[in-house]
């Protein structure tokens, strides 16, 4: 008896823990990690099939490949320093203002998710502008 009791107390913790699942991650929470980190292929995870970029004054619509060549070729020419929310919003369709320094300049950036199924968010577009 005293042996199923020693063997309960050490196979219990292992059987209540192996239930925990980790809470799924956050879209919104992923997209600004990536900002901050300037991974421009972790944030085409995100991309809707055809994402509007907005660099400066050029606005475009690319695909998910053009718009990551796009974004790795800004990262690479301004490294980030740093990136904060600002401002954040919405449910069904979530937006982020941000503001980005790099070693070239400080950036406001604008961001916007569309609910894309009952758990899933894609970036549809995203927007980079002078600051200052």
């Amino acid at each position: 008896m005293k042996y199923l009791l020693h063997l309960s107390f050490l196979i219990l913790p292992f059987w209540f823990t192996s239930w925990h699942v980790p809470p799924a991650s956050d879209p919104f929470d992923e997209v600004v990690k990536a900002l901050r980190a300037g991974n421009a292929n972790e944030l085409s995870r995100y991309f809707d099939n055809m994402i509007q970029i907005t660099l400066f004054d050029q606005s475009n619509s690319y695909s998910k490949a053009q718009a990551t060549m796009i974004l790795k070729d800004f990262f690479s020419k301004n490294p980030v320093k740093s990136f904060q929310i600002i401002h954040e919003g919405g449910q069904d369709s979530r937006f982020g203002i941000g503001r980005m320094v790099t070693a070239n300049g400080t950036y406001r950036i604008t961001f916007f998710l569309r609910q894309h199924g009952p758990d899933q968010y894609v970036l549809q577009e995203i927007r980079f502008e002078n600051q200052s």
